[in-house]
């Protein structure tokens, strides 16, 4: 079977979109010919293949996030399902036109992903055309695949969702736990390692890094560090928090890092962090990603987000954008080694029994019916 996947960014820019649409491409490439079609991303090295087809287009125009790529019409009629990664402002009008002219050629299937409420004037003019054929495009879709039920009751798309529920299936996100694993090494030292994975640009400005860093001003000594992995454009300004907080020799910026490293870093971390602020944080596969390491987690309680996990079991929830909750459980998490340790161990356990790559891979082939 031929499938496309749709999908704005690609590692290895590293965002949740992106990252979602190359698992589920690997998870299908060993019985069916995958091919992902994406912007170029000129700054970026290209991500290796590994067996999947990647197909970088070149935007007419280009947006933040968006772009228009005409040329990806006539590159669809060959596939048997086109999946498409939603927001993807400029190209959803793309497929949903391919949709009606090869109507008989292919299937369409949504992951809707995320809301969009928060753009800023400049990306609402752009977004117009997107949302005039926002629900022909839904209505054109044969599925409709959403990682938690919790958010979308609570998105954009809440009354079609209730309106047209036999086109929905819920798919959550999955982690290879094979490649994150705990360290059966690890000892714990004096040192308390915080951790935040995600992107710094400005399309990622909602996981809330600065709320993070003023959250740990008074708290980062000599016996904390906090490494932040990512890049992207507000990292001058996340820098200049953390000076103006005096705080530089706790804090890391160590940029984008390759898997290997990741891994590790996720694995000597003894708390993780996602402290999103509003509802473009829909799930957190980088929750995933530490769960399969054994490292507990605090983030933020949102819709999408709190469903991943129970709050006080693998770790904790935190009001979204206040800086002194997520200061208080940050230091309880490291005054109780008892309570990380076991949190860790909830978490593995979580990672693996509902989202390993093996249980994501059946979802898939139901929805495809493969």
């Amino acid at each position: 079977m031929k499938i496309a996947h749709v999908v704005c960014v690609y590692p290895p820019y590293r965002g949740g979109i992106g990252n979602v649409a190359k698992d589920f491409s690997f998870l299908m490439k060993s019985d069916n010919e995958v091919t992902v079609f994406t912007p170029t991303q000129n700054d970026l090295k290209l991500e290796e293949k590994k067996g999947i087809k990647i197909k970088y287009l070149k935007p007419f125009l280009k947006y933040g996030n968006g772009a228009f790529l005409p040329q990806l019409f006539f590159k669809l009629k060959d596939f048997d399902i086109v999946h498409l990664h939603y927001p993807f402002f400029g190209v959803s009008e793309i497929v949903y036109l391919a949709k009606l002219f090869f109507k008989k050629k292919f299937k369409l299937i949504i992951h809707y992903h995320m809301d969009t409420d928060n753009l800023s004037f400049f990306s609402k003019i752009l977004s117009i055309f997107s949302w005039v054929i926002f629900k022909p495009l839904f209505e054109a879709a044969d599925k409709i695949t959403f990682a938690s039920e919790d958010y979308i009751l609570r998105s954009r798309i809440k009354n079609f969702y209730q309106k047209n529920k036999q086109k929905f299936y819920l798919l959550p996100f999955g982690v290879d736990t094979d490649k994150f694993f705990p360290d059966s090494n690890k000892k714990e030292k004096n040192k308390i390692n915080i951790l935040f994975v995600g992107g710094l640009d400005k399309a990622h400005y909602f996981k809330g890094v600065n709320i993070l860093l003023k959250a740990l001003s008074s708290v980062l000594n000599d016996k904390t560090i906090l490494n932040i992995i990512g890049q992207g454009d507000m990292m001058g300004e996340y820098k200049k928090i953390v000076q103006e907080s005096k705080i530089e020799k706790y804090v890391n910026f160590l940029g984008g890092v390759n898997d290997c490293e990741l891994v590790k870093n996720y694995q000597k971390a003894n708390i993780f962090v996602l402290p999103s602020i509003n509802s473009h944080e829909a799930f957190g596969v980088v929750l995933l990603e530490a769960f399969a390491c054994g490292t507990p987690v605090i983030a933020s309680n949102l819709p999408g987000v709190r469903s991943v996990f129970k709050d006080k079991q693998e770790g904790f929830l935190i009001k979204p954008s206040d800086i002194f909750d997520l200061r208080e459980k940050i230091n309880f998490l490291i005054a109780d080694k008892n309570l990380r340790q076991q949190m860790g161990i909830n978490a593995r356990k979580l990672a693996c029994e509902k989202y390993s790559f093996k249980i994501l891979k059946e979802r898939l082939k139901k929805i495809y019916n493969i």
